[in-house]
């Protein structure tokens, strides 16, 4: 059973970072690590700021529409 939970576990952890899902968990993180009065985005405004990101700059994403 543990083998199994420990399993699931793994799972859901790489299909969020597969995902980007913990991109702005590793975001405030950072923000925190180097300033803790640093204003924290919302969840929203980092997303938008992400995809605003990556559609002028083709490296950092592709996006095909």
């Amino acid at each position: 059973m543990n083998r199994l939970l420990r399993g699931v576990r793994w799972t859901g952890w790489y299909l969020r970072e597969l995902t980007g899902e913990t991109a702005y968990e590793r975001h405030v993180a950072h923000l925190r690590a180097h300033d803790a009065a640093a204003e924290v985005p919302t969840r929203r405004e980092f997303e938008r700021r992400r995809t605003d990101a990556q559609e002028r700059d083709p490296r950092e994403g592709f996006r095909c529409c």
